[in-house]
């Protein structure tokens, strides 16, 4: 079961909970969702599955196709559709879901996301590695290196799964069990502890424990 809705990254702040301490927390803008779809293991999908939508998107940068998809469930254009397998609620085409709909405070959540893009990186950065070191014996330049990355004549050749420079962040990530301090059912935000995957700005689904 995967009984979720999708949300939108504001920022972070801070909160005092009730025992007065003042716990660091994530906002997400978390609906309304609009269901655009529902599929059935019976139907021609095969499987069980409710599709949402979330952000208003201009109908000029919507295709005709996805104009017609959302004409069905009597939305507007959304900018973000994601599907969750095997719904745990009973919801119809065109219901509008809030975060209130799902979520309590107190009880753990599930956040997935994409992280940051932090573009090419070397080893130091991504993988924590100190670098060679020291400027002595004419190392002026390999202070950020990796060092050897293998032997010469056996094996010959590099091992798959070498920690070396590259594309770091743009992945997906879910952090889990984040404590949901409040809910504000006026701003359709939730407030989790701790931080979550992406940037401000940035598209999130949270999934219910």
């Amino acid at each position: 079961m995967s009984t979720g809705i999708i949300g939108k990254k504001v920022g972070m702040t801070s909160v005092f909970d009730d025992e007065g301490n003042n716990v660091p927390v994530t906002v997400i803008e978390a609906g309304p969702n609009v269901v655009t779809q529902v599929k059935t293991e019976d139907g021609p999908d095969g499987y069980d599955a409710v599709q949402l939508a979330f952000g208003d998107k201009k109908e000029k940068n919507t295709t005709s196709a996805l104009q017609g998809h959302f004409a069905e469930a009597g939305a507007s254009p959304k900018q973000v559709v994601k599907e969750f397998r095997n719904f745990g609620e009973e919801v119809q085409l065109g219901d509008e879901l809030t975060v209130e709909d799902f979520f309590e405070k107190g009880e753990l959540v599930d956040v997935a996301g994409v992280t940051k893009g932090k573009g090419f990186q070397g080893v130091v950065k991504r993988h924590g590695f100190s670098g060679v070191g020291m400027r002595t014996h004419g190392q002026s330049d390999q202070q950020r290196h990796s060092g050897s990355i293998g032997a010469s004549a056996t094996p010959s050749r590099v091992f798959k799964g070498m920690r070396m420079g590259g594309r770091m962040g743009n992945e997906r990530a879910k952090i889990k069990n984040l404590e949901v301090i409040d809910i504000l059912p006026d701003h359709n935000a939730i407030l989790v502890k701790g931080s979550v995957p992406g940037p401000k700005n940035g598209f999130v689904e949270l999934y219910k424990k």
